[in-house]
């Protein structure tokens, strides 16, 4: 599929790959302990469509043709993640085995996140010893795998585990705690350090984590819309960002925190060799109006100290979500301005869209104005090393069950056939010129 306006050519190099995570697309749940998704997901009316992953897209047993349809894209890597859960069953780790030679021997590097939501059940961020214990089943992944995996992702998007998990209680584990949710922010940062500790001594060589971002708007200039807006960024970003990169947290939100925090700001610290950004949208926030707001579609209570506004003027996805590339240029070259040296790397680790049908003409204009948002940001000096699609196939969606779409492959999900969009073939030709 030629482009007549073809992506602006990126630095040899550059790491070009699609993410997947195990919850949203493995199945075979009688293979492995449960989840708190699983707890979650068996609750009524939680999910959108009544559905469970019990099944998914079936990929622990479809995994070689998933990997052909890696390597017919064209990718150099895959960004996929280890169930917890199905680790700590018998043999759990034969599948991640046999997934990894797969892909080694299609030419596709593997990309592992140790974490990404699926908490074995019983288990509970709330409490600081899960931070230890994820550090010790880091230790036992890459023991096992290390001898093929180069690159290493600790957690994904602990900013929306703690919001919609904790706080609002829309996803697994279900909770509504609001501020009380704080602690289980701070707890996987602290399982994030202590796994780089563990991944440095079973002789990792390169370690990030996912961490979710995107600008906040205020809703005008008004003091009180930009108050709010600040405090929103200071919750939904930097509370994630900076303990990493800075070895603090951003004032006052520090005082929430359990523990001896500072002795674990030193651990949550520990450098990393890049930082992976998942970006979707930006997010205008205004001073609170006593009523629910909306983000992203889920409904934000009227007692905290902001309120989500829409933002106007873009097209938006099937979801709902507005479609802002520059949003992207503006975020990285934000990040390069506020952290400087302290920033290293930069990996987008995430970006897609959801939209319906196989001839997905959207979602190849939403790559390409973010391919191209992307290499402005370069060209404004923020150093970014790779670029990864959400998501590979169409999968279970979390609360939204199997009513969203952000593949780039169609999953039918009464036969699970796989069928590539028009976006896979369309990325296919960006990577094969990138690649020439």
């Amino acid at each position: 599929m030629a482009t007549t306006n073809p992506v602006p050519r990126f630095p040899d190099g550059f790491l070009w790959g699609v993410s997947t995570s195990a919850h949203q697309i493995e199945g075979a749940a009688n293979a492995r302990e449960p989840s708190v998704w699983d707890v979650f997901t068996a609750g009524p009316g939680r999910v959108r469509d009544g559905s469970t992953a019990a099944v998914a897209c079936d990929h622990v047993h479809r995994y070689r043709e998933d990997v052909a349809l890696l390597a017919g894209l064209g990718v150099d890597a895959y960004r996929f993640s280890v169930s917890w859960p199905r680790v700590r069953a018998r043999g759990g780790l034969d599948f991640y085995d046999r997934l990894v030679d797969e892909l080694c021997a299609a030419g596709v590097r593997p990309v592992p996140t140790l974490f990404h939501w699926d908490l074995p059940a019983g288990l509970d961020w709330l409490e600081r010893g899960t931070a230890e214990r994820f550090a010790e089943y880091a230790g036992e992944v890459a023991g096992r795998l290390g001898d093929r995996v180069e690159r290493w992702i600790t957690l994904n998007e602990p900013a929306e585990h703690t919001l919609l998990g904790h706080a609002l209680g829309v996803h697994a584990p279900g909770r509504r705690l609001l501020f009380d949710a704080l602690p289980v922010a701070h707890h996987q940062l602290l399982a994030h350090g202590l796994a780089v500790r563990a991944l440095r001594a079973a002789g990792a060589g390169s370690i990030g984590i996912a961490n979710s971002h995107g600008p906040t708007w205020p809703a005008s200039p008004d003091p009180a819309d930009v108050a709010a807006a600040d405090f929103y960024d200071a919750l939904l970003n930097r509370l994630f960002a900076e303990p990493v990169l800075l070895g603090r947290y951003p004032d006052g939100l520090g005082d929430l925190m359990p523990g001896d925090v500072g002795a674990d700001l030193e651990v949550i610290a520990e450098p990393v060799d890049w930082y992976g950004v998942n970006y979707y949208a930006p997010t205008r926030v205004g001073a609170p109006r006593g009523t629910e707001s909306d983000f992203g579609g889920v409904r934000m209570p009227a007692e905290l100290p902001f309120s989500v506004r829409e933002i106007e003027g873009y097209p938006v996805t099937d979801f709902g979500w507005p479609v802002v590339p520059g949003a992207l240029t503006e975020l990285l070259t934000a990040f390069r301005a506020r952290y400087g040296d302290r920033l290293p790397p930069v990996v987008i680790t995430e970006n897609g869209c959801s939209y319906e049908g196989i001839d997905d003409r959207e979602r190849i204009a939403y790559l390409d104005g973010h391919l191209r948002a992307l290499h402005r940001a370069m060209e404004a000096g923020v150093d970014v090393r790779g670029y990864f699609v959400w998501s590979l196939m169409d999968n279970f969606e979390w609360a939204e069950g199997y009513a969203r779409r952000f593949g780039l492959v169609h999953v039918d999900f009464g036969t699970l056939r796989r069928t590539p969009k028009s976006s896979y073939g369309w990325l296919r030709e960006v990577l094969r010129e990138q690649h020439r």
